[in-house]
Formats: C-alpha cells, structure tokens, sequence
C-alpha cells in the first residue's frame, strides 16, 4: 500500500517533467498523509490544432477517493489506494478507471515493515525514493463528488500492485509508476480504456528504487520536516533460538 509521500520538487520542475502550463503554488511537503490536499495531473481541454500549449492541467484534490455515487462520506470508508488488479471491476473505483485517470507527482513515499508478533522485531519505517533522484509519478484516479447542497469535492487514490524483489523485502504492495513516455497513454481516457492500459500497471524494475530506514517519526501527521528523510541505523535482527529437542525418557540414563 502507500500511506504516505513527500513532493518537494518547485512548481517549474513540476511542468517540465508534466508539461504543464502552470501549477499550483505547492509548497515541499515531507510528509503527506490521507485527508490531505495532494497534486495530481490530468489531461485538460484540447489545444487548437497547430497550438504548441501544453493540454495537461494540474489541480489539488483530497486524498481518500468518495465515489460520486455515496450520499454521505462520513459513512463510506477512505480509500486512499486501489488495487490495480480489481480496479477496472470495482463499483468504487471503474467509472473513474475509464474516465478520470491522473498522474500523482511524488519525491518517494514511506512504507513500514511489520514483522510478526512472535519475531521479536519492532516495526521500522523506510523512506524509498527513486534511485537516481527526480520526481516519480505514481498512478492515479480521480472522482469529485457532489453534496446534497451543491458543493463540490475533488478525491483521489493511488493505484498500487504487488511489490517487486526489492520493495517486497519491506512490504508486499507497492505504488503504480508511469514512466514519462507513457504518461500520454495513461492520461488519454477518449481514447485508451482499461484493458488498453493494464500493461503499465506492473510493478517498478527492481533497481529503480532505493530503500532507505528511517524514524519512526514520519508517523505523526505533526512532523513535517526534511530531517524525517534522515537514514538510521537498523538494528541487528535477532537470530532465531535454535528448538531444543524433546525430551526422551527412554534415552535418560538418570
């Protein structure tokens, strides 16, 4: 799954890498929890021929994605990812697989490894960021969701598949990347349907990113700041207490 990121790219690299004509004023973030206002990119209205402007538009919705169909929020749960396996078939989540597909911008995002209870091991939070640096985009959907009064929400989630090799060591699920050179055939809901995107939903190639330990701090919404990045020291693992074999009555000689 994905519970948290961090976006700290500007404003201008954000369009380089997007094509946007302008974004929003979105100051780094280090730690982007569920609930909060996240950035996505989707494709805006169509240029004139001949138009050299770019058709992507970038607009902050709120993480947790409320299907247009749900009378009250409060009684729907917050769906911050999606299965990119059941997606297209999910009633919460087809309609905006087919019509609203968007790019998430992200710098990384964090992931915990929970070891069983009876391993002896504590949680640890790991920072993963791509191995070269840059900005990530992570697949995403969209869905705005009207109230009784008129008002509107925009919502997203992000898209998430089995983990590779090296992600697999932390957590089992990971996000959804969209390399750039398919970010036109990921965004273009006119013409590409579900099934004619499925292959860019696989997981990363295993080098593409770096696994980082760091605090347990990233979990509270309250810290905010770069030093949640720093690497920690991981504990040893504690090695497993060989099984002592049963004793036998038979074999006692006292």
């Amino acid at each position: 799954m994905c519970g948290r990121f961090s976006l700290t790219a500007t404003p201008r690299e954000l369009a380089e890498v997007f094509g946007l004509l302008e974004t929003e004023d979105f100051p780094a973030r280090f730690n982007i929890a569920p609930t909060q206002p996240i950035l996505v990119v989707m494709s805006g209205e169509r240029q004139r021929p001949g138009s050299n402007l770019p058709e992507r538009r970038a607009l902050l919705v709120r993480w947790g994605l409320t299907p247009s169909w749900v009378k009250d929020p409060r009684d729907f749960p917050l769906l911050i990812n999606a299965r990119a396996e059941t997606a297209a078939g999910k009633a919460s989540f087809k309609a905006a697989m087919r019509h609203r597909r968007v790019l998430i911008p992200a710098s990384g995002f964090y992931e915990w490894h929970r070891p069983s209870k009876d391993s002896g091991q504590a949680s640890q939070a790991y920072w993963i960021r791509p191995r070269n640096g840059g900005i990530v985009a992570f697949a995403g959907l969209m869905e705005t969701w009207s109230s009784a009064d008129g008002s509107e929400v925009d919502t997203g989630a992000i898209l998430t598949t089995h983990a590779n090799s090296r992600i697999g060591d932390v957590h089992d699920r990971m996000p959804v990347v969209i390399k750039p050179e398919d970010f036109a055939r990921w965004l273009d809901c006119r013409t590409q349907e579900p099934r004619d995107v499925a292959d860019l939903m696989a997981p990363a190639d295993d080098d593409y990113f770096e696994v980082i330990a760091v605090s347990d701090r990233v979990n509270k919404v309250a810290n905010t700041g770069a030093d949640l990045q720093t690497p920690v020291q991981v504990a040893a693992r504690p090695a497993a207490k060989p099984k002592e074999p049963p004793e036998n009555p038979q074999l006692s000689l006292f």
